[in-house]
């Protein structure tokens, strides 16, 4: 259920507005198991710009998503080293008139000859005064035969291959901390070997998440044939980093070279790299020494995880299963208190279980090299249409249209087994509330789930983390299962709990239809055949129950009514009309359409409209939310729309920006990282001073919280 469709995107060559893209190759012609060289060239109007990987202050890297045919496979981007340019705000890294990207692509060896088709879906920035977002598709066609043939393109890529910055180990390279740092920001001293008289010595970073590098670089004495610079560092996240990568700039004999390298950090000029860094600002010991930076700590995080596992029971997406394990409770009060116990043990198997699928899928995704964010299962269409038609079976098994026991084999033996108080019905139980709980986020889970999904993070702990949330989400059941006596405070086993059960049923069909919800945005109008065909479903389940449960006769015919409905209602409905195969692309909107008539005016969020509102010295809001959050609308969605929060911002001439995570925008998952998390809600109050950090307010949020932190940023 949980693994994301790839979009597939049909391609062609076009021109935006001041950029032109198109796709080159260095072959026209390649052999199987080749490696051909494949580049897409962008070529900008005069005094427009591009954007390197790190966009540095502003701006926008560019984006290639690939269409390949089976067989080809793509390797990393090969960026040329860009041109910095100053600003006295904003300092930004950029290509001008005309860059090439270049990406190696790898023939399978059993490739058959043949032309292959080769498309690409290429999105950027391109500014001048003003920035204006760029896309198309390109395309170009590679032959596979039995000999190699250059293409007329093989110069233009021969030439900006020689543009790639050189490998580090060429200049012996080094860093280290000039002295304790004061607060949060520290002295970096770079210094690399040069056999010539280099001018223009720089450092361009690569983006990080916990540190930023001031784009001002002063020169410092050093021994002959050595190039030293000094780079301020800024702390943003937890701990100061052990490793920093970029590219090492100089100037000699008139030609620029540029060195790529990922350099561990000494704590001194003396020292060995890795050594850790000392604070001056810390809190001295008893000896009178001072104690290292803190980073987060494993037993703090795995504490966080707890206490957000146990808070997500609280939360509106586990409320339709939390009302079934109260029934389930009722239920076991007579039972034997080994059952009891057994049956408490078997649901929380079915959340660890689920929560270690989870965690399989999040380490899949970035083992392939792709961004992964907490509830990504609710990014994909596929997942969605199973869901809703799952929690609409659930409902109509609670209203009682049909029953499922332990062995039935049915098309709704799932939905059944959710209300069933046996083996089954517990462990299904577990898993359907772990699905339901990661569309919500919940205090103290924030940090632990970003600490998990950090792109350095080991797989045993991010596995350790994801089961300690379970342990969490699982701990009030067993608990309870496990002193029986205190099941002595619930009513009475009796007629109402079949009232309790059918009662039950609509809070599953408001979660169906909350689920339908997030279809719509993958299908627009084309989602409403999903309701008809969830109608024939309830009449195959009304059938089912009916026909075969309560009376028996003729279940042959019964079964084959059902199985024609079903059969007629998927070709005609799912495949005819919703076309649940082809689904739409997401595309960032503001969610303007979604807030209350005279609401907040917000405007879609980017690095560049955070950099310019700071320029401007306003006060930025950010709401960082998803469609499929509830935590986002049901609790920090109201708080910000809140009348008195709407007044401050307009006193304050503040600026507010929303960043829609319905579809998983990468620029969005790499900022929910420099920030710890790895799902949304996040929100962020930047001051109007440009140079102070934003304040980073709480998940559970409230009117108060907001009006505080903006008095504070308006200072």
């Amino acid at each position: 259920m949980l693994i994301i469709a790839l979009l597939c995107l049909a391609g062609f060559s076009a021109q935006a507005a001041h950029t032109q893209a198109r796709l080159v190759l260095a072959s026209d012609t390649a052999k199987p198991g080749d490696t051909v060289l494949a580049g897409v060239f962008l070529q900008m109007d005069e005094g427009w710009h591009t954007y390197w990987k790190n966009s540095g202050d502003s701006g926008m890297p560019t984006t290639v998503n690939w269409e390949l045919p089976g067989g080809v496979s793509a390797g990393e981007i090969q960026w040329p080293a860009p041109d910095k340019l100053p600003e006295p705000e904003l300092t930004t890294y950029i290509y001008q008139n005309e860059a090439l990207l270049l990406v190696p692509l790898k023939l399978s060896p059993d490739l058959p000859p043949g032309p292959l088709e080769l498309k690409a879906k290429i999105s950027w920035l391109e500014c001048r005064v003003q920035c204006l977002p760029g896309k198309t598709e390109v395309e170009a066609t590679l032959t596979i035969g039995p000999e190699a043939k250059a293409s007329k393109d093989a110069p233009l890529l021969a030439a900006w291959d020689k543009k790639l910055p050189l490998p580090g180990d060429a200049v012996s390279a080094r860093a280290w901390w000039e002295k304790p740092p004061q607060g949060d920001t520290a002295e970096l001293v770079l210094a690399w070997n040069s056999s010539k008289d280099a001018q223009g010595a720089d450092f361009y970073p690569e983006t990080s998440d916990g540190f930023e590098v001031a784009s001002a670089t002063e020169r410092i004495p050093g021994k002959a044939g050595t190039v030293s610079i000094r780079k301020q560092i800024k702390k943003v996240g937890a701990g100061w980093p052990s490793r920093i990568s970029g590219l090492l700039v100089q100037v000699s004999d008139g030609r620029r070279t540029a060195y790529k390298v990922n350099l561990a950090v000494a704590a001194s000029a003396d020292s060995q790299p890795g050594a850790q860094i000392s604070s001056a600002s810390t809190t001295a010991t008893s000896q009178g020494g001072s104690t290292s930076v803190p980073s987060p700590s494993l037993g703090q995080m795995l504490l966080y995880a707890f206490i957000g596992g146990l808070i997500l029971n609280i939360m509106p997406c586990v409320l339709p299963v939390i009302a079934l394990k109260i029934l389930g409770f009722v239920g076991q009060s007579k039972a034997d208190p080994r059952r009891a116990r057994m049956l408490g043990l078997v649901y929380a198997a079915g959340v660890l279980v689920s929560f270690l699928a989870l965690a399989g899928l999040v380490l899949a995704i970035k083992a392939a090299g792709h961004k992964a964010g907490w509830g990504i299962q609710f990014g994909n269409p596929y997942f969605l249409i199973v869901m809703t038609t799952l929690a609409t079976l659930i409902a109509l098994n609670l209203f009682g249209v049909f029953e499922v026991h332990l062995g039935g084999r049915t098309m709704g033996a799932a939905a059944g087994l959710s209300s069933q108080h046996g083996v089954a019905g517990a462990f299904f139980n577990g898993l359907l509330a772990t699905v339901l709980a990661t569309s919500c986020t919940a205090p103290f889970l924030g940090a632990a789930i970003g600490f998990a999904f950090a792109p350095s993070q080991t797989a045993l702990i991010t596995l350790l983390v994801f089961l300690t949330i379970g342990v969490g989400l699982a701990f009030p059941y067993v608990v309870l299962t496990w002193e029986p006596g205190w099941l002595k405070f619930l009513p009475k086993p009796g007629a109402w709990m079949e009232r309790f059960k059918i009662a039950m049923g609509f809070p599953m069909l408001a979660a169906a239809v909350w689920l339908f919800s997030l279809v719509s945005l993958h299908y627009g109008e084309r989602s409403w055949w999903l309701i008809v065909f969830l109608v024939v479903v309830a009449v195959a389940a009304w059938i089912y129950g009916e026909f075969i449960q309560r009376n028996h006769a003729r279940p042959g015919l019964s079964w084959l009514a059902i199985l024609v409905i079903l059969g007629v209602g998927y070709l005609s409905i799912v495949e005819g009309q919703l076309r649940w195969r082809d689904p739409l692309t997401l595309g960032n909107s503001t969610g303007a359409a979604d807030r209350a008539p005279g609401g907040i005016p917000w405007q879609p969020w980017s690095p560049a409209a955070v950099a310019q509102a700071r320029a401007e010295r306003r006060p930025i809001v950010v709401d960082f939310t998803a469609k499929w959050c509830l935590t986002c609308n049901t609790i920090v969605k109201p708080a910000l729309e809140s009348s008195s929060v709407r007044k401050k911002l307009q006193e304050l001439n503040a600026v507010a920006l929303l960043g829609d995570y319905t579809g998983f925008p990468d620029a969005i998952t790499d900022e929910l990282g420099r920030f710890g998390r790895a799902g949304v809600p996040l929100v962020l109050v930047y001051p109007k001073k440009p140079d102070a950090p934003p304040i980073v307010l709480p998940e559970a949020l409230t009117s108060g919280t907001i009006l505080a932190a903006l008095d504070q940023a308006a200072r």
